[in-house]
């Protein structure tokens, strides 16, 4: 069967009851569409309060449908929990990346100085490379330092 004819029990995983195969009760034809839509995983939640607040306003005297909560996990799961731990602790890791830039500039200019002794002649020669290489690590340093950012701020 298509997804568009088996009901939305069966495609959640529950059980259908004798009541969702007889005729809906009368409480789900007040339901609205967003609720519907929500009711069969359509629209996440904060799409069907942001819709249907304002537009369809609730009936006080009309009782609410009463909808069972969705028992999903892995991929289904609803997201959200936010947790902000995670994030720091990747942007943590992340900047450890900083540290070896730091370290490979230190290496730079110790391979500079023993290039000069030994030849100082060369002089200008292993400046510019110097410099080169300076430049590969500061852009590698604020790459990293971009996405520790992206790691932190992201959800």
């Amino acid at each position: 069967a298509s997804l568009r004819s088996s009901s939305p029990a069966i495609r959640s995983g529950h059980r259908s009851t004798a009541r969702s195969r007889s005729s809906p009760p009368p409480s789900a034809s007040r339901m609205s569409a967003f609720q519907l839509a929500r009711a069969s995983r359509v629209l996440p939640a904060s799409a069907v309060r942001l819709l249907s607040s304002p537009a369809l306003p609730a009936q006080h005297g009309a009782a609410q449908p009463h909808v069972l909560p969705a028992m999903a996990a892995g991929l289904g799961a609803p997201l959200n929990k936010r947790n902000a731990g995670v994030s720091v602790l990747g942007c943590a890791i992340a900047m450890v990346a900083v540290g070896g830039c730091a370290q490979g500039i230190g290496q730079l200019f110790a391979a500079l100085v023993v290039g000069m002794a030994r030849n100082p002649s060369m002089k200008e020669d292993l400046f510019t490379y110097t410099l080169i290489g300076m430049g590969f690590l500061e852009f590698l340093a604020i790459v990293v330092i971009l996405i520790a950012g992206l790691l932190l701020y992201s959800e």
